[in-house]
């Protein structure tokens, strides 16, 4: 289950960047840090990040949209669904198990419920893929799964 995040400070977001700058490869792990203390990346975020790393607004915007991890587009639900999308699931009925999840749930692929309990985020591979289809619910795997499984475990989650 994820806690809700600050509110924005970019003098807070500095402090927390501050930490990896000088680190080897440190704008992954200042990205987490800044999804851990803010719910998502904020767009001017991201532009701290590139002034702070010297690299271009496009250069940490790719890393930050190519990680399915990193969430842009604001806070994610209490609970995080993540369901493969990739041709392995797909081949086994991964489709049908993504419609019947977002017609539960009232929405669609990057959006979170009404009530704020639940995101629904596409994954393309969670390796799993010989045991498909698969999803991951708040960081814990779910294989072989079939409609009745899944809204068991969105149910237990809930709970």
């Amino acid at each position: 289950m994820r806690q809700p995040g600050e509110d924005w400070s970019e003098e807070r977001a500095r402090e927390i960047v501050a930490r990896h700058v000088s680190e080897p490869g440190g704008l992954m792990p200042a990205l987490a840090a800044v999804q851990d203390a803010f719910g998502h990346i904020p767009k001017p975020a991201l532009v701290l990040l590139a002034d702070l790393f010297n690299l271009t607004r496009a250069e940490v915007f790719g890393v930050a949209s190519f990680y399915h991890d990193f969430r842009l587009e604001g806070p994610a639900g209490r609970h995080v669904l993540k369901l493969c999308r990739a041709e392995a699931c797909q081949a086994v009925g991964a489709d049908a198990l993504a419609e019947s999840l977002k017609s539960r749930l009232k929405i669609a692929w990057h959006e979170t419920t009404a009530d704020g309990e639940w995101t629904l985020e596409p994954v393309f591979c969670l390796g799993l893929c010989a045991i498909g289809p698969c999803a991951m619910i708040d960081g814990e795997p779910f294989a072989r799964l079939d409609d009745a499984m899944l809204h068991v475990a969105v149910d237990e989650a809930s709970k």
